[in-house]
């Protein structure tokens, strides 16, 4: 992501890295910038180690409704 990742906000929580990045592709086709990180939920499970589980994604603030919008369940 471009500088200013200050402005970044939780778009959404998926099960795993690979429906993160299918998430983000999506993103990527409108022209949103996205981010994908481990999150912390379930601390400890993995003795520290982000081999997989949940990701969060995140978006410029500005892109959080567009965004939303594309990934809203239809």
């Amino acid at each position: 992501m471009s500088a200013g990742s200050s402005d970044l906000v939780r778009l959404t929580v998926v099960a795993n890295e690979a429906e993160a990045e299918m998430v983000r592709n999506l993103l990527a086709t409108e022209g949103i910038e996205s981010m994908q990180r481990v999150t912390d939920f379930a601390a400890g499970a993995l003795d520290g180690w982000a081999a997989g589980g949940a990701r969060e994604i995140l978006v410029h603030a500005a892109d959080l409704e567009t965004a939303r919008e594309l990934v809203a369940p239809a």
